[in-house]
């Protein structure tokens, strides 16, 4: 030991002092970049030589919900089946199994989704893990983990990976303070649900980190989603969805919102679709990092009455849940997405009356329309 130590003192005093009289020696130094999250202790490094292909490699997180298997489904025929993986804690049903890559993660386990980022070498990640608000008021401690702490697991990953990141957000995200009609991009927000609460401090976060790190992140704010190939899953706006499903199949529809309650809303292939358009938008033709996105705006007595055109001996029945009907009565009548229409093109396919016949086509209920005729 005193050998290496005498060594070194005199490499050291060579290389401040060189009795050549030339330059002191330069050494070149790498820089390593690093996330904000210290790199765990059991990390390793290797560099791999690889040709990038033209695709992105793209995760879904919560993909079991209502968004994410069609989403997956999308992005599969345009960048390739095996590009896109979707992932979720629970187990999906055959057909999903078996239609492309599936993968369990846990967004609240940090090291598991980071080993799944870097063994798959993931360059897009979406982010639909979440509690929604009638379901995260009942259980306010799951949802602040899932949707604030896990928020943060997926920041970090995407930070230190040079991910492009997309995180939804919601209608929810406004308050009763809030312009309500229409909303615009920017204005006051003061959610009353955890679930808004979350959403707000997820587009603010991501925003930080975009511009703090250099982070690629990417937000629309959704109106309520109307699919017929998912339940509803807990949802405020949740009886746009039932409503068919009951006219179908037992001609009686029970809404738990007032008749006159105005929310805005979309279809499903709408909103899929600008997901894909926001994330492939050059970067340069943002103006912002997160928009309202919209498509109309209606009332639940709207709506029974374009369903009744269809069906109708539709009855609607209304048995106010007061818990919903608050936190409807605090969010946007419509949205101004003016700044997507203007930034990057947005334009929406579907209004109310392709909605609703698209709805009953999609769930099956020719039968039922033909004998009302």
């Amino acid at each position: 030991m005193p050998v290496i130590r005498t060594l070194s003192k005199v490499a050291k005093q060579a290389l401040l002092n060189p009795g050549c009289g030339c330059q002191p020696i330069t050494v070149a130094v790498r820089t390593i970049s690093f996330s904000p999250r210290q790199v765990t202790s059991d990390a390793s490094f290797h560099s791999v030589s690889f040709s990038e292909t033209d695709h992105p490699k793209v995760l879904i997180t919560g993909g079991l919900g209502q968004l994410g298997v069609g989403l997956a489904k999308r992005l599969r025929k345009r960048f390739g089946n095996n590009n896109v993986i979707l992932s979720d804690i629970r187990k999906p049903p055959s057909h999903v199994f078996h239609s492309g890559p599936f993968i369990y993660s846990d967004i609240l386990d940090y090291k598991n989704l980071r080993e799944i980022v870097v063994n798959n070498r993931i360059t897009w990640l979406v982010h639909y893990s979440a509690l929604l608000s009638a379901v995260g008021e009942a259980n306010v401690s799951l949802a602040r983990d899932v949707n604030i702490t896990g928020l943060h697991n997926i920041l970090d990953i995407a930070a230190e990976h040079g991910l492009r990141l997309f995180v939804p957000s919601t209608i929810g995200a406004f308050g009763p303070t809030s312009p309500r009609n229409p909303t615009p991009d920017l204005c006051v927000q003061r959610p009353r649900t955890i679930y808004g609460v979350s959403k707000v401090h997820a587009e603010l976060m991501g925003e930080y980190y975009h511009h703090r790190y250099g982070l690629d992140f990417r937000c629309l704010r959704y109106p309520g989603i109307i699919s017929a190939d998912s339940q509803p899953g807990g949802g405020t706006t949740d009886y746009a969805v039932a409503i068919f499903h009951d006219a179908v199949k037992t001609g009686k529809f029970e809404c738990n919102l007032k008749p006159e309650t105005r929310l805005p809303m979309m279809y499903i292939d709408d909103c899929l679709r600008a997901t894909v358009e926001m994330m492939e938008a050059p970067a340069d033709t943002l103006s912002m990092r997160t928009y309202n996105i919209n498509a109309m705006s209606f009332s639940p007595e709207e709506l029974a009455q374009e369903v009744q055109k269809q069906l109708p001996d539709l009855e609607v029945t209304y048995d106010i849940d007061q818990v919903r009907q608050a936190i409807a009565d605090s969010w946007p009548m419509n949205f101004d997405d003016s700044n997507a229409r203007n930034d990057w093109g947005w334009k929406h396919d579907y209004d109310l009356p392709e909605l609703v016949q698209t709805m009953l086509n999609y769930i099956g209920s020719d039968s039922r329309i033909s004998q009302a005729n």
